[in-house]
């Protein structure tokens, strides 16, 4: 299978995107790779890149986006922090992905029996630690489904799951409250943007249909009837992927 090219990223929209990346899963679940020439496509894409989605995913070295969804060379690009948590530079890496390479999915891909969702469920303080698991504490206090002073810790496999599938659908409303490069896309349908999870044990993505955005009714839906759209409109990029 040859790598994406300037044309064939064009030709997608971001519903196909996201059928690819359900589709590379069940191949991944039954172990039915494509057979890819990785030297091929390392060769293909030396001169520039086209992936067609991008994404944001925990460190867990599990949950490698290339391998759950049965993606080659120049397919995806694949942001990866502790937690699945936003920060200014992954905003900027998103709005690059996006704006500049031509990427028409986001997906925040969050995971089963997540480390860093643990260490926020149990209040963890340790260095720098300390400020990345504070991104995920809202998502912690969200939870209201464990009523139980003693069973809303990492031991209580329920709540941490509870508070993972939260984590990721604030990361989502993050991405489109911050920037507003992206919220226009959205907007022009030229990107859409949705969360999933990832399970450890079957290796099965569940996409949560209900983060899925698109368009500036369904920004409304996710962030809330008063957000309001900037008016600045950002022009082209003017750097071009394949310089990249």
């Amino acid at each position: 299978m040859k790598a994406h090219s300037i044309e064939t990223q064009a030709s997608i929209t971001p519903s196909k995107a996201l059928t690819f990346l359900k589709e590379g899963n069940l191949r991944f679940v039954n172990n039915l790779k494509v057979n890819r020439n990785l030297l091929q496509q390392a060769n293909e894409t030396r001169d520039g890149q086209w992936p067609f989605a991008v994404i944001l995913s925990c460190i867990d070295s599990r949950t490698s986006a290339e391998l759950i969804f049965d993606q080659g060379l120049g397919d995806i690009f694949s942001i990866r922090i502790a937690g699945n948590v936003v920060n200014t530079d992954i905003m900027g890496s998103l709005e690059f992905a996006c704006k500049v390479a031509g990427s028409k999915l986001i997906v925040v891909l969050g995971h089963t029996n997540c480390g860093a969702i643990k260490g926020a469920c149990d209040h963890v303080e340790m260095g720098n630690l300390t400020e990345l698991l504070s991104k995920i504490q809202p998502a912690v206090y969200e939870e209201t489904k464990t009523t139980e002073p003693d069973k809303r810790t990492s031991a209580n496999k329920k709540f941490v799951e509870n508070v993972s599938r939260i984590n990721v659908k604030r990361s989502v409303k993050t991405i489109v409250n911050r920037s507003y490069i992206l919220e226009q896309m959205v907007e022009r349908g030229e990107i859409a943007i949705i969360g999933a999870m990832h399970n450890l044990e079957t290796g099965m993505v569940d996409f949560l249909e209900d983060t899925w955005v698109s368009c500036e009714q369904e920004i409304k839906s996710q962030v809330g009837v008063n957000h309001v759209s900037p008016v600045k409109d950002e022009k082209p990029a003017k750097a071009a992927a394949a310089s990249q």
